[in-house]
């Protein structure tokens, strides 16, 4: 599988784009995080990926076919949704939650037969959720809800799945089941496209980066590459710092914080006496990067 996306523009208003000239690949077995700034276009592109929107310019190309072109049916076999928050309407179960990833499927009258519900145990046994297959999806906290769309996304047996920030709202231990377990279907064969707010989960958890600002990519490589000081610092017009591991004699990325002045202000912000304009001037800390990162 590979999915091409073409120079795609997109505005929800003449004049005024939300995406220009977006153009990258994702092939197959790969975990790729969206990281940007509110309103740099991630949302934007993301519901183009899924086939909400279909772009003004350019394409979105899978496997050379244009999927502006294809049924929907026909693109959810391919191209699965993760959507942040879901709350059903009904006391479903588990299963019945994963079940509907089959839907695509199934004809309009058709109901699910003994290999749907095969696929729908797979999925949940993916994902580690078999023994709360009877239970009601609406009692499951928020990171086996969010677990349980992955499995549905599995179930749907599409080849990339779009995840729309799987790490919010979590705690720290949900955030790192969920995304480990994005990995490692990661390695069996699925691509993820991920959005997020959180650097540090792409810098832990993605195989490549695609930094956004202004609607317009930024930078587009492996974590190390994108996720260096001077990036993020222009993507979130804020001075961001890297903390670096350098065990072994290799100089490893390891966290990623926003650069603080004395008395707690961010740097650059007002009242700290630095001008917003004046970030390549700032002062070094006073600490050093690699001594922290012991």
């Amino acid at each position: 599988m590979e999915l091409s996306v073409q120079h795609v523009g997109f505005a929800f208003h003449p004049g005024q784009p939300v995406l220009a000239d977006v153009s990258f690949t994702v092939g197959a077995d790969a975990v790729v995080y969206i990281l940007g700034h509110n309103g740099c276009g991630k949302s934007t592109l993301f519901n183009c990926l899924a086939g909400i929107y279909t772009p003004q310019a350019g394409q979105i190309l899978l496997d050379g076919q244009d999927i502006a072109r294809w049924p929907h049916r026909r693109r959810a076999r391919w191209i699965g949704l993760v959507p942040q928050n879901h709350a059903a309407a009904f006391p479903y179960s588990v299963r019945e939650m994963v079940l509907m990833g089959r839907a695509p499927h199934l004809g309009a009258f058709d109901t699910p037969g003994r290999d749907d519900y095969r696929r729908a145990e797979e999925a949940l046994a993916a994902v580690g959720l078999t023994e709360l297959v009877d239970r009601s999806y609406n009692e499951l906290s928020g990171g086996e809800r969010r677990l349980v769309m992955v499995a549905r996304g599995l179930a749907q047996d599409s080849d990339l799945l779009l995840l729309d920030e799987p790490d919010a709202y979590l705690d720290p231990r949900n955030q790192h089941i969920v995304q480990e377990t994005i990995v490692r279907l990661a390695r069996r064969g699925r691509s993820f496209i991920v959005t997020s707010h959180a650097p540090n989960s792409a810098l832990l958890y993605a195989d490549r980066v695609i930094l956004m600002k202004g609607g317009r990519l930024l930078a587009d490589g492996a974590p190390e590459v994108v996720l260096t000081e001077g990036r993020l610092t222009e993507a979130y017009n804020m001075p961001v710092e890297v903390l670096y591991d350098t065990a072994g004699g290799r100089r490893r990325p390891r966290a990623i914080l926003p650069q603080r002045a004395p008395g707690g202000a961010l740097r650059g912000e007002a009242g700290d006496g630095l001008s917003p304009g004046g970030l390549a001037a700032l002062p070094d800390p006073c600490w050093s990067k690699e001594d922290a990162a012991g």
